[in-house]
Parts: structure tokens; sequence; C-alpha cells
């Protein structure tokens, strides 16, 4: 199965891509917006969409660390990286002006629902802070609803609860270079 994104409103459309020969175009309409759009099967040159590529949670990219998003029914399983400062995490909205945005069709999902801030303290080490954005449905940090005015230092494993969605933070002083906790 492969997906296509609406060019106007991003809502991904699902199809069997087998059922057609290599080369062949198509046409789809986006059930949410009535955006008629084309295209072509074959091998693309732009990057896989985010349901195709492999997720390595252990994998360490960024010197930040990174939340690891279980999937669920609302959207698949991510692994976003986080940088130094302040990373605002909610639903991605095309057009919003969120810098950690997750993939989810999850309505309980502000499109800005909470911050993690990392930093280096005095000793050289990351330090994570979690607080609420303020979201209308909540922030919770391992199953503690977090008030508006809550700052919670959080470490590598920690549980947050946005909506129907579960993160998990990787901390960069927890993995080492060749992928072992």
């Amino acid at each position: 199965m492969k997906r296509v994104r609406c060019p106007k409103c991003d809502n991904y459309i699902t199809f069997d891509e087998k059922q057609y020969p290599e080369g062949q175009s198509l046409v789809f309409e986006c059930e949410i917006c009535h955006k008629q759009f084309g295209i072509r099967i074959g091998v693309s040159k732009l990057k896989a969409t985010h349901k195709e590529e492999q997720w390595d949670e252990n994998e360490n990219n960024d010197a930040c660390g990174s939340i690891i998003v279980v999937e669920n029914v609302f959207h698949y399983k991510q692994v976003i990286p986080l940088h130094p400062g302040d990373n605002v995490i909610g639903r991605y909205v095309k057009g919003s002006k969120i810098n950690t945005p997750i993939e989810t069709v999850d309505p309980s999902i502000d499109t800005t629902h909470c911050i993690i801030n990392v930093r280096k303290n005095k000793a050289g080490t990351w330090v994570y802070t979690l607080r609420d954005a303020p979201s209308n449905t909540g922030t919770f940090y391992m199953n503690e609803i977090l008030r508006d005015v809550d700052r919670v230092r959080i470490e590598n494993g920690a549980i947050i609860t946005i909506g129907a969605t579960t993160l998990i933070l990787r901390t960069a002083d927890e993995t080492s270079a060749d992928g072992k906790q």
C-alpha cells in the first residue's frame, strides 16, 4: 500500500500501487478538501514518506536526543530529533509554526501542545524540561497531569502523554555511539 499527500490540506490517501503498471498516471480527489491532483506510478526522486522510512529509536544523529512517538490508531511510529532550546510539540498542520511536529490525525492533540526545553548545564550534560503549552487536553508526565505553571525535569525513558499519543524521551547522554544504552 502507498500513501500520497494532498497538496492542499496534507491529508493522506492510501491506495494499492500493485494494481497499476509503472509509469501510469492516477488522479485522486481528496475526501477532505475535494482538491484533485495527479501522480505517476514509479520511482520517486523525492524522500520517502515518513510511513515508509525505517525508524531506529536508538539512532541518535542529533546530539540533543529525540522523542519516540508510539504507534496507535491515529498515527504511525515516528522518531523526532530534539534541538537545543524550546522544542514546541504538537499536531502537524500545514502552515503551523511549531518546530517539532507529529504527523497525526489525533484530534485531542493541539497544534502547540507541550514544550521540551533542551539545554546544557554547567557540567556540560543535557537537561530536559517539560511543560504544557498550555493545551486543551493537558500534558501528562508519568500519568500525572501538568498544570500550566509546572516545569518538570525529565530523564531518559520518560513517558509523556498528549491526547491519545504516547511519547518516550531518548536523551543524548544515555545513548552511546553504537546505539546501545
